[in-house]
């Protein structure tokens, strides 16, 4: 094991997967900006319910007991080597009303989270496109639009809020209008983050928007050694967490068979699944679209709202999936 060595870039939910399954057989180091991560979709249900978010944030070394951690960014990358270089809730609880930009899952879900625990507060929802979550159907999206209306939630579509116009907490739309809100949320998606790159030798296999361009078994394109999963592979799919976990488990396999020295032939291909979506509602209620149908209730919220899937997250770590390490 002393000459292999591999170096995973980032400790998400799919970097953290590889990394714990590989530990074990190469000379592990994981390199993340921080010396945890946290659960991306429990998050929001974390900024309104903090004993929520203790067992969403995972400690790196809490799973990767054979491996080596370094908490840095990454600078440079190389064929052997890379080079390195909280009060969400006393914002919310502190509101009166409170401003979403943003209508994706992540402005819907938060909306949700903070209408069913507050309902005394003022919540604002403002989205740029002609209806909530343009990702799923029509119908799915309706029911979310009534459902986030039924708890008081002010949902304004096809406008846009300047938040450098806020003026003593007055914001003003696209369309002119003044929104009086004691703070906000902006929820309109994260850049890939992958400009660095653009000075490193994979600077060629990335495309046009900044997404490695990756093969079936999940390898740069042009690369050897070099394996790429998550929301930066160029895969032609809806970029969720639960794709993400289907990457690391491919790309763990694949990488275990080149530890070994087998051969490339046996190396396992990554299948794009049919997209499914869950955006939860609240605790109880959830919205799920499959690829053959669209179910809106307390059942699909059974699956979803009720955990946010944290407990199974924690249980591919090898962690308890309901109690949080001291």
């Amino acid at each position: 094991m002393e000459n292999k060595r591999v170096v995973v870039l980032g400790g998400g939910v799919a970097g953290s997967l590889v990394a714990k399954s590989l530990q074990f057989r190469a000379a592990l180091t994981l390199i993340d900006s921080k010396d945890y991560f946290e659960i991306p979709w429990a998050s929001l249900r974390g900024m309104v319910e903090p004993s929520f978010a203790e067992r969403s944030v995972i400690r790196h070394r809490d799973y990767l007991t054979n491996g080596h951690v370094i908490t840095s960014p990454a600078i440079d990358v190389t064929p052997t080597e890379v080079l390195t270089a909280e009060g969400h809730n006393e914002k919310i609880k502190g509101a009166k009303s409170i401003l979403i930009v943003g209508g994706g899952p992540t402005g819907v879900e938060l909306a949700g989270e903070i209408a069913f625990d507050y309902p005394e507060k003022d919540v604002t929802l403002v989205h740029n496109g002609y209806r909530l979550l343009e990702f799923i159907g029509p119908k799915a999206s309706n029911k979310s639009l009534e459902w986030l209306k039924s708890k008081h939630v002010d949902v304004k579509l096809e406008q846009s809020v300047d938040l450098d116009s806020n003026s003593g907490g007055a914001y003003v739309t696209s369309s002119g209008e003044i929104i009086e809100a004691d703070c906000h949320f902006l929820c309109t998606g994260k850049p890939l983050g992958s400009e660095w790159l653009k000075g490193t030798m994979l600077k060629g296999s990335l495309d046009e928007l900044g997404r490695l361009k990756v093969d079936e078994n999940l390898r740069v394109k042009g690369q050897k050694n070099v394996f790429a999963i998550g929301d930066i592979t160029d895969i032609k799919e809806m970029k969720q967490g639960y794709s993400a976990q289907k990457h690391a488990l491919v790309a763990a396999k694949n990488l275990s068979i080149l530890l070994a020295g087998g051969r490339q032939s046996k190396m396992a291909a990554y299948e794009p699944r049919s997209a499914k979506a869950f955006v939860s509602l609240g605790r109880r209620e959830a919205v799920a679209q499959f690829s053959f149908t669209t179910v809106i209730g307390v059942a699909p919220g059974l699956i979803k709202s009720r955990d946010l899937f944290v407990g199974k997250t924690r249980k591919h770590l090898g962690l308890d999936p309901h109690v949080v390490d001291a």
